[in-house]
């Protein structure tokens, strides 16, 4: 595991030096992903790095677990409160479909949930531009392969550190690196709303998942969503599509 941060740290150092920009920071939610992220960019530039914390109507518990990751890595904080943002934007938006009554019911939770994450990318590139620092992005190897993120929203970032490694080797780096043990136990959740879970969303849990991307061997029905999941989001995953010349 030491082998792998110091891998991963190196990694970030170079594509830094790359983009001739001074430093990373990252979108603290309180969750595991950015938990491990956090510590990793604080290791690879301890005077220039940053967590972002964007509560977004989000549970108070939320942003108290994000508060414990950064004090625990000690990495520089700044909080930016979305809400009334989000109110204003979605609301108006809302507005005018229902007015030209084209309002679709059936997707304004996921209409809603999608524009906070965008909110959020929008939000971290804006305060990354300013201190010259890459947006880092949180997505494990099981997110990343079944497309569990908003695209340009938790999708839309500069780098991708820990997307080779399974949620389980998250929580196994997690633990190195000394994450708060109620973070690294939590139940995955993006906070969108009352209840709800990564998993029940997707169908499947990330042992699953995780287990499937090793090559091992997994009841059929799990096969199937997991498959579907990853064919289905392979757009999240390609550079927006030009016809030919």
């Amino acid at each position: 595991m030491e082998q792998k941060v110091e891998e991963i740290v190196s990694w970030l150092q170079q594509k830094v030096e790359e983009a001739n920009v001074e430093g990373l920071l990252v979108g603290v939610s309180g969750g595991i992903d950015s938990a491990v992220v956090a510590n990793l960019i604080k290791k690879a530039f301890p005077e220039n790095s940053l967590g972002v914390i964007m509560p977004c109507k989000s549970q108070s518990e939320d942003q108290e677990h994000a508060e414990s990751v950064v004090e625990a890595c000690q990495l520089p904080v700044m909080t930016v409160d979305l809400s009334e943002t989000h109110n204003v934007m979605f609301s108006t938006i809302k507005k005018q479909l229902e007015e030209a009554d084209a309002l679709n019911e059936d997707q304004v939770q996921l209409a809603d949930a999608n524009l906070r994450a965008r909110l959020r990318m929008s939000t971290l590139y804006t305060i990354a531009t300013n201190h010259k620092y890459l947006v880092v992005g949180t997505d494990n190897a099981a997110e990343w392969y079944t497309g569990y993120f908003t695209k340009f929203g938790d999708g839309g970032v500069d780098l991708v550190p820990i997307s080779n490694l399974t949620k389980g080797e998250v929580k196994e780096m997690a633990e190195y690196l000394g994450v708060p043990d109620q973070i690294i136990h939590k139940q995955p959740s993006a906070g969108l709303w009352e209840g709800q879970t990564d998993e029940n969303e997707m169908g499947t849990s990330y042992a699953m998942i995780d287990r499937h991307l090793k090559g091992e061997e997994i009841p059929e029905e799990d096969r199937k969503i997991i498959e579907a999941l990853h064919k289905r989001s392979a757009h999240k995953r390609e550079m927006p599509p030009a016809p030919p010349q």
